[in-house]
């Protein structure tokens, strides 16, 4: 396993040898690359118990530190989560590899052939808060796709990612591969992430993933592009000519089955003309499901027996727990300009039987995904069939929402020509 101090020469060879390897990574055939996979994914299901002991000594140390619930929940690998690592592992496999592939082919009027070749980015960086299965996952997608990656964890979820490395270092050391094509970094101090983001001679692409704060600051200190996600503040509108237990059912589950996921719901708009149907029933459900703190405007506050008045700050609030703000509004149009004005441009969802009205939101709303009668859970890679998922960007450039194996690669013009000369 790499050793890292915080010496700026140190991180500096560590992405020089990452820029070596991952030459050797994009000239891996997706043969090699699935064998690959498909061992770390025995590795890790063999060491589950390994990895699961020191799971525990991060999650012991979190409480200790007053981590919130909704980071703990990132945090925490059981066998059942073992278990999910190494199937998402093995979805990548099933994946269509596409670095070699060629589109575009078209024939100019001088005889030359022209088209686009998809090939890898290089070296990727991930900086990641809790979440111990990116570790492997992230690798995982990388590999797939001809890349190198320094993997740069929190302190929070140090034993775990080092349990992992573990599992993944000597699967490329039995089949004889560059051990740097996968890096990880062990020095959890932030001077480690000052002397990465440095490193634009050799690191192509940042992804970070965690709270707002450390990708303001990665995005702020940065010599190198950046995968922005600065935070999930979904929306929800109940149309006036929406299914009211479509409704229901759909609210509930966005906010209520993982809320400290940046896919659930935060906020909650309503049509007037269906708030006094709608609002009583989501008061109820809210309440049964979860026991969820309401944040509502003054048109909706008495539905909701122990609701808050709502302020700006709601509205611009990712709760990441059990808590959501509603608001009534008076038309389609000024739902569109609430989401517009508070968006995170992650995920919004329309409730509306109205075909015209749920193509007027799919066309009026720029968001990374946007939804018709569905839950906002469902705004996730793997369920969107892009396998694993590296990252959310919500940054237009260069890629914009979930980002599968395609969002790793990049392309390069390919000419195919028989002696052509320019005049």
């Amino acid at each position: 396993m790499n050793q890292l101090n915080t010496s700026p020469f140190i991180m500096k060879e560590m992405a020089e040898k990452a820029k070596i390897a991952s030459r050797v990574a994009a000239q891996l055939s997706t043969t090699e690359k699935n064998i690959l996979l498909n061992a770390i994914a025995v590795a890790i299901e063999n060491n589950s118990d390994a990895i699961i002991n020191e799971n525990a000594k991060d999650i012991v140390a979190g409480r200790e530190k007053g981590l919130s619930q909704a980071m703990l929940d990132r945090l925490v690998l059981t066998e059942q989560g073992i278990k999910d690592i190494s199937s998402a592992i093995r979805e990548i496999v099933a994946l269509t590899d596409p670095v070699g592939d060629i589109s575009n082919l078209a024939l100019r009027p001088n005889g030359l052939q022209v088209g686009k070749m998809r090939i890898p980015l290089g070296v990727i960086a991930m900086i990641y808060e809790a979440r111990p299965n990116v570790t492997a996952e992230a690798a995982a997608l990388c590999i797939k796709s001809g890349n190198a990656v320094i993997l740069r964890g929190g302190s929070e979820a140090i034993h775990s990612n080092l349990a992992i490395a573990q599992c993944l270092h000597k699967v490329l050391m039995a089949h004889k591969c560059d051990q740097n094509v996968v890096s990880v970094i062990p020095d959890t101090s932030r001077s480690v992430i000052e002397d990465l983001l440095k490193q634009s001679e050799t690191i192509d692409l940042v992804i970070p993933r965690g709270g707002e704060g450390l990708i303001r600051y990665v995005s702020e200190n940065s010599q190198i592009p950046v995968i922005q996600h600065f935070k999930g503040v979904c929306h929800l509108y109940v149309d006036k000519y929406a299914d009211v237990n479509k409704a229901v059912d759909i609210l509930v589950n966005g906010k209520t089955q993982k809320p400290s996921a940046c896919n659930a719901f935060e906020t909650f708009l309503v049509h007037q003309d269906i708030a006094e149907q709608f609002l009583p029933l989501a008061a109820k459900a809210l309440n049964d499901a979860a026991q969820v703190k309401v944040h509502a405007c003054e048109n909706s506050l008495s539905y909701f027996d122990n609701g808050q008045l709502a302020t700006t700050d709601d509205y611009h609030a990712e709760y990441l727990a059990q808590e959501i703000a509603v608001k009534v509004v008076s038309s389609f149009d000024t739902a569109i300009a609430h989401i517009n004005q508070y968006t995170s441009d992650h995920t919004e969802v329309i409730i509306s039987q109205d075909i015209s009205r749920s193509q007027a939101f799919i066309r009026q709303i720029n968001s990374s995904v946007v939804m018709v009668n569905a839950s906002s859970r469902f705004s996730d890679g793997n369920q969107l069939g892009l396998g694993s998922e590296i990252g959310i960007s919500t940054s237009k450039l260069h890629a914009f929402g979930p980002m599968g194996l395609e969002a790793l690669t990049t392309e390069k013009f390919v000419v195919y020509g028989d002696g052509q000369i320019r005049d």
